[in-house]
């Protein structure tokens, strides 16, 4: 890519907004966009086919409001929002969180000061409103694995994600072939850095997360919506890179929980193998023990103690994940675990003709 020019003219910057029935936690989240200092240039709800009331109570505020009328995924409804915004930068906030009030500020300075920056991601904070451990847990561990990532990043991140807006036109935007959230975000940062755009993870722009976690909810999305369109999208790519969850201390810690899990079936048979679970569960802890020192640090012992059984089944799903994922694309292809990216043209994108404006 060629290298862009400092923009001398001060930058403008969109909130686009995709909800489906947030109910109270989205009207929170659009409470603290509004009252950031300074407030954004445009401010865009695109409702994803909700039926609960969130569109209504954007349009009661004055905020501009795009409709579908059926779900269809946040990456859909992202683009409407995206089409239907004139400003330099693009930023994606999810209905589930809130913004620090100097979000903007940031945003606007990060693209002003770094012309060679195509895109931001920024994190979720360390102090989520969810109080039940799961939610607690999760959050925590996406707050250490950005801030402890690189700066130069390799994906993209919708929750707090912003863009300069003729990049992401000519990107040709999400991919709207993920119909319910899952990694249309990560797929766009592939895109991206296969274009030769650099993305900056900025560990100073955190936001605060209101998703209420429970079992059912972490293994369905974790196993169905992440990592197994994850793995076909990394064939597809032909590109394992060494950041954020899939960094190499990661992969060695899926190779080492499979190999204790093991161990421990086997051992009724061959009791020595008990032996070797313990190096490798020693082993496993080490790999980790910066994140479990994190978690003692943020909640205590009991918290910390408590966290490390289940990072380690993320481990081990994570891992069932990949292998099911590699197989099928060994055996279908491209046709096994989703289509192929298919993307909007810039012309299409631009033009925004899909959609139901509601003020």
């Amino acid at each position: 890519m060629g290298k862009r020019t400092l923009n001398l003219s001060p930058l403008t910057v969109a909130v686009i907004v995709p909800v489906y029935n947030g109910g109270a936690k989205f009207r929170l989240s659009l409470d603290s966009v509004r009252s950031a200092v300074p407030p954004p240039d445009e401010l865009i709800v695109v409702g994803d086919g909700d039926t609960d009331g969130s569109s209504q109570y954007a349009e009661a505020a004055g905020i501009t409001v795009y409709r579908f009328p059926a779900p269809g995924g946040p990456g859909r409804a992202r683009n409407l929002g995206a089409s239907r915004a004139n400003s330099d930068i693009l930023f994606f906030v999810d209905a589930d969180v809130t913004v620090p009030e100097n979000v903007i500020r940031l945003v606007k300075e990060i693209f002003a000061q770094h012309a060679e920056v195509a895109a931001i991601i920024g994190s979720y904070d360390d102090q989520p409103k969810e109080s039940n451990f799961l939610s607690q847990y999760r959050n925590l561990l996406h707050h250490y694995v950005h801030q402890n990532g690189r700066e130069e990043a390799s994906t993209f991140w919708g929750a707090c994600g912003a863009i300069r807006r003729d990049v992401f036109l000519t990107m040709g935007g999400f991919d709207e072939t993920y119909i319910k959230p899952s990694i249309e975000d990560i797929e766009l940062g592939y895109r991206l850095k296969k274009a030769g755009h650099t993305i900056r993870l900025c560990k100073s722009l955190q936001v605060k997360h209101w998703k209420r976690w429970t079992v059912a909810s972490m293994l369905q999305a974790d196993f169905f919506q992440r990592a197994l369109p994850w793995t076909q999208l990394i064939h597809r790519n032909r590109n394992f890179v060494n950041d954020l969850n899939i960094g190499i201390s990661g992969r060695a810690s899926v190779i080492m929980t499979f190999g204790l899990l093991g161990a421990l079936l086997l051992s009724p048979w061959q009791p020595l193998l008990l032996v070797g679970a313990a190096v490798m569960g020693l082993m496993l802890f080490i790999l980790n023990v910066r994140l479990y020192r994190f978690f003692l640090e943020k909640r205590g012992l009991r918290f910390a103690v408590q966290a490390i059984p289940w990072h380690w089944l993320y481990f081990l799903y994570s891992g069932a994940a990949f292998a099911i994922g590699t197989v099928r694309h060994l055996v279908k292809g491209d046709q096994g675990l989703g289509r192929p990216a298919s993307l909007l043209t810039p012309e299409a994108l631009r033009s925004g003709s899909r959609g139901e404006k509601r003020s």
